[in-house]
């Protein structure tokens, strides 16, 4: 407490402060004046300081013209902040966007192959598949031609790509900012992505080494390899290298595997017309493939002729000769049944040649002309007549006597079904068997002139019957084949042996596996239709086993052999008097038997029709001294036929295709034919063969069958007229 002072002297108490600050408190005087507390000026007061100003004393300074001038300086200084601190701001912008540029090619270089590795990559081998007069048939793999050289190719090609796709081509340093901006352009006033701006430099790149994402990390790896591309090859050898490795549709890589793709003529042949269309086919192969679009792709070309002629690379009056001329109508090489062939020959390229790593071109023996025909006869027959008949499928296989296949057509429709009916798929072969039981037969002593009864016959509960259900009683062998009875071919594989019927089959050429049972006599195990034929190739040439092939040489593109056919040994696998007996036997088979529509005018011919049961296949094999060849018609579900038998459809495509293929050829004859079984040696053939033995294992229930005496065994003296009759028999016509 501190005592304060009264006014009589009486000091008081002071509460809260100390004595010494009792003195400290707060005036008016001290405070900062507001605007409200300054008092206001009278115009005396005002009157009184202007008559101050005028003394002689300085002037003092005067608050309010400071006050302006420091206003303006402020604001002076304002401006001249805001365009520096303007200035400022954009270097660090831009400076910050190159260092994020720097990072993006940093990073997306980061995610490519490391420079020094990167090289050209060689294309996928290229299997180049042609025909025995060296004409292209197909292409396996990836289809690209042989690489062409710039200088080899007319000048209006490379430059019809420049028109259309990369006009600046040989200014720009891989990347074409003015193509770039163009595009840019073009798309936003078309609100979408209708014009792209990469160069060739940069399709090349992706071509070569990325993948056909559409991202932005693979646009700008094909900026950055563009670039490398550039720097790395001469702009000659990138635009080469493009028309080499560029996507044309339909599977061709590359100007020569389009232009033959197309065309059917080589790269270097092509015309104005041709180039434009190739050049044109770049923005959308698929869609504008000539083959599936003729009137996008022709549309396209003009658009490429009007560019080259803009550019200066061709005058107008090539353009307009030009337009509406390309050859666009010539079939694709390598369509149609002829891949059937080549599938074929992919399959056995690794026992022949091992691993593919470059291309190669494989020389075959298909006669390119044979196969169209080949092909017509397959589909258009089964096109008129495939819905009466409910048959939807169908396959054929020509070869020449010595097993070199002139054609073969796996199906009706390669497109639909690449499965080969020809080689692949096995069938029941039906009566188109019984030659290797009627041949069993001969070799075990009888002849065509021996006599077997036609009569029901049942075998452990089984009773064949033949197609007529009509029994003929006795017959000769060669009337029993000629007309297909089925019980006599059962009568003969029983007596010969069902498992020495598999070993002639096997011997002759068939590999599949046999059941050597009863009912092998009617061809029920199966078989393909390129075995078949190859087992009647003996009955051709004179006996001889055959290996039905298609490859004969294989070469690199650069002409290094890799592989050749070498001639075969000649095995005689048949006796040739039993050709002769055969082909004289199969011969009536076509004059009055089941394949009496199997006619080749001014040639001999022979062969075997088939149908399984329930008509679920139809076959007919037939041969000429120049060609043998076997029709198979069927369904893939193996489902019944409206009763197509052998001697129908496959005899009407076999006898189209035939006599295609004999015309203009020298007729010949069949081998053996009159020299070991003509009329002057029936007499010693007949002399020589003994009576035949019914073997143990014959059946009993078997309708009345009894070993018939043959007609060969009866002496000619004992039996006047025997020569006529039997050349009546196997020469004339069946009783």
């Amino acid at each position: 407490m501190a005592w304060g002072k009264k006014k009589g002297g009486r000091k008081e108490p002071l509460f809260g402060l100390p004595a010494a600050l009792a003195d400290l408190r707060l005036t008016a005087a001290d405070r900062i004046p507001n605007a409200e507390d300054k008092p206001k000026k009278s115009a005396k007061s005002s009157a009184k300081r202007k008559a101050d100003d005028s003394d002689d004393e300085p002037p003092r300074e005067r608050k309010a013209p400071a006050s302006r001038s420091g206003a303006k300086r402020r604001s002076k200084s304002r401006g001249g902040f805001s365009l520096g601190r303007l200035l400022y701001w954009g270097a660090v912008l831009g400076l910050w966007g190159v260092i994020a540029v720097i990072g993006v090619v940093i990073y997306v270089g980061a995610h490519l192959p490391p420079i020094q590795s990167l090289e050209i990559p060689k294309r996928p081998p290229t299997i180049q598949i042609v025909g025995i007069d060296g004409s292209m048939l197909a292409q396996r793999g990836e289809m690209a031609g042989a690489n062409v050289s710039l200088k080899d190719l007319p000048p209006y090609l490379p430059k019809a790509f420049i028109a259309i796709e990369d006009r600046r081509f040989y200014s720009h340093f891989g990347i074409d900012p003015v193509g770039i901006l163009r595009a840019l352009v073009t798309n936003v006033l078309h609100r979408g992505v209708s014009q792209g701006g990469s160069t060739l430099s940069q399709q090349l790149a992706k071509n070569l080494f990325l993948t056909q994402e559409r991202t932005m990390q693979r646009k700008l790896q094909e900026a950055e390899l563009a670039i490398w591309l550039e720097r790395k090859h001469s702009k000659n050898e990138i635009l080469e290298l493009y028309l080499n490795r560029v996507y044309f549709g339909s599977g061709a890589y590359g100007v020569e595997a389009a232009a033959q793709k197309y065309f059917g003529k080589s790269a270097k042949n092509v015309t104005v017309a041709e180039a434009a269309m190739l050049a044109g086919l770049v923005k959308s192969p698929s869609r504008l493939a000539p083959n599936r679009n003729p009137e996008g792709a022709e549309a396209r070309a003009q658009i490429v002729l009007a560019a080259m002629a803009d550019a200066k690379f061709i005058t107008e009056g090539q353009a307009q000769a030009s337009i509406g001329h390309p050859s666009y109508n010539v079939k694709p090489v390598g369509a149609g049944t002829v891949n059937y062939v080549a599938d074929w020959i992919g399959e056995v390229l690794d026992d022949l040649v091992g691993q593919i790593d470059e291309s190669i071109k494989v020389e075959t023996t298909i006669d390119p002309k044979l196969q169209s025909v080949a092909e017509a006869a397959v589909i258009d027959e089964l096109a008129a007549k495939s819905v009466k008949f409910n048959v939807s499928q169908g396959a054929l296989v020509a070869m020449t006597p010595d097993g070199a296949v002139r054609a073969m057509v796996g199906g009706r429709n390669y497109s639909e079904s690449q499965y080969n009916r020809a080689v692949t798929a096995k069938r029941q072969p039906g009566s188109s068997f019984k030659p290797f039981v009627y041949l069993t037969a001969l070799e075990q002593g009888l002849t065509p002139d021996t006599v077997r009864q036609d009569a029901p016959i049942e075998v452990k509960g089984w009773k064949p019957e033949n197609y007529t259900h009509e029994y003929f009683g006795p017959v000769t062998l060669t009337q029993a084949l000629a007309m297909s009875l089925n019980t006599v071919a059962i009568r003969l594989g029983l007596e010969v042996g069902p498992k020495n019927v598999v070993r002639t089959a096997h011997r002759l050429g068939i590999s599949s596996r046999l059941e050597p049972n009863a009912s092998i006599a009617l061809g029920t195990s199966e078989v393909s239709v390129v075995e078949m034929v190859g087992a009647y190739a003996p009955f051709a040439n004179g006996g001889f086993a055959v290996s039905p092939h298609v490859v004969t040489r294989i070469k690199t593109l650069g002409g290094k052999l890799l592989y050749m056919r070498q001639p075969e040994e000649r095995n005689q696998v048949i006796d040739p008097r039993y050709v002769g007996m055969m082909n004289a036997m199969m011969r009536e088979t076509l004059i009055n038997g089941t394949a009496k529509k199997a006619e080749i005018p001014g040639w001999m011919a022979a062969g075997k029709t088939g149908t399984s049961q329930d008509y679920r296949d139809a076959w007919f094999v037939g041969y000429t001294a120049n060609l043998v060849t076997g029709v198979w018609l069927g369904n893939d579900d193996n489902s019944p036929t409206k009763k197509a038998t052998g001697g129908g459809l496959p005899v009407e495509v076999w006898s189209r295709f035939m006599r295609a293929a004999h015309e203009g050829v020298p007729v010949a004859a069949l081998p053996n034919s009159q020299a070991n079984w003509g009329p002057s040696n029936l007499a010693i053939v007949a002399s020589q063969v003994a009576p035949p033995t019914v073997p143990p294992s014959a059946p009993v229930n078997n309708g009345g069958y009894r070993p018939a005496p043959t007609r060969a065994n009866v002496r000619p003296e004992a039996a006047p007229g025997l020569d006529g009759w039997l050349m009546d028999r196997l020469f004339g016509g069946n009783r």
